[in-house]
């Protein structure tokens, strides 16, 4: 038996399940870099009480729920019913499903081989490396474990990238593709974290490829939270430089496979509302037959 786990921070399914993500990830020492448990669970709690009023209320706007898990299970479904050498299957580290309880539902032998597959683009330590450690808190057979490493650079996955881009500008007709890329706190890039190195290495890639397509492209930082120092420039000073110019823009969410709530709301309603002129958003990878074809072919290398 070869089974392949995707893992993610995981999608809210249900309202209810809001406080629980918010209450996981800040107690994440991999999200919330403190060396003190007692006072990350004290930091936790009040981030948690002062986010989770709007968080609702955003959740609420997209449908009380994250696109994010039946997005995934559709893909599982359809790379199972596409071969029959691996068995797909997902693990969440906030929401479930979480890891106990996914791999309660297999028996492993020793021949039997588990490949953990982390649909992050880019390593970090908030990504990658949280739900590596989660996924072994949690294991405790003896099969074989290999791990697919971080994709941003593969020029394969690069490609369903263009793809997607440049059949959503045959509609759009934008004069600008803003790369939107999920920002993280710029302390945790100076410790070492190698996540904007992984991300300035793509955009550099996909500008190169796209340069005659555009005639601007930028990258851009999403989802900062906080008073701290993150990644720059943000995608809303972006969006205002070329709203300024009356152009038309084209987003693409450079940190995500699959559609989340920082796809279908923050970039899908949020920023456009802010943005007068035309805007336009690609849907990340999901569960195309595109996408499915690149996870066997990544897997098949191990």
């Amino acid at each position: 038996m070869k089974v392949v786990y995707f893992l993610n921070m995981g999608g809210v399914n249900k309202l209810d399940e809001c406080e629980l993500f918010l209450k996981n990830m800040f107690n994440d020492e991999n999200i919330l870099d403190i060396k003190s448990t007692f006072l990350r669970k004290m930091i936790s709690f009040f981030i948690r009480k002062s986010r989770i009023k709007q968080m609702k209320k955003n959740y609420i706007q997209i449908g009380s729920k994250s696109p994010l898990s039946d997005i995934q299970s559709s893909l599982c479904d359809k790379l199972n019913q596409m071969q029959s050498e691996y068995l797909f299957d997902y693990i969440s580290t906030y929401v479930p499903p979480f890891a106990k309880d996914v791999l309660a539902k297999y028996q492993f032998s020793d021949d039997d081989e588990v490949i953990l597959f982390p649909l992050y683009p880019h390593y970090s330590q908030t990504t990658v490396k949280s739900a590596l450690n989660d996924f072994k808190k949690h294991y405790k057979a003896l099969a074989k474990v290999k791990i697919v490493d971080v994709f941003y650079d593969d020029m394969d996955y690069n490609d369903l990238i263009i793809k997607q881009i440049l059949a959503k500008q045959e509609e759009a007709k934008a004069n600008v593709l803003i790369l939107s890329a999920h920002s993280l706190p710029q302390k945790i890039i100076n410790k070492g974290d190698a996540y904007e190195k992984h991300i300035l290495k793509q955009f550099s890639l996909l500008k190169e490829r796209l340069k005659y397509d555009f005639k601007y492209i930028e990258l851009a930082y999403q989802s900062k939270l906080g008073p701290v120092k993150w990644l720059e420039p943000s995608i809303s000073d972006v969006l205002t430089q070329y709203d300024k110019k009356g152009l038309s823009v084209l987003i693409y969410p450079l940190s995500f496979c699959i559609d989340c709530s920082e796809t279908v709301f923050e970039l899908a309603i949020e920023y456009k509302h802010q943005y007068k002129h035309k805007y336009n958003l690609c849907e990340c990878l999901n569960d195309s037959d595109d996408f499915c074809a690149y996870i066997l072919n990544k897997i098949k290398l191990l």
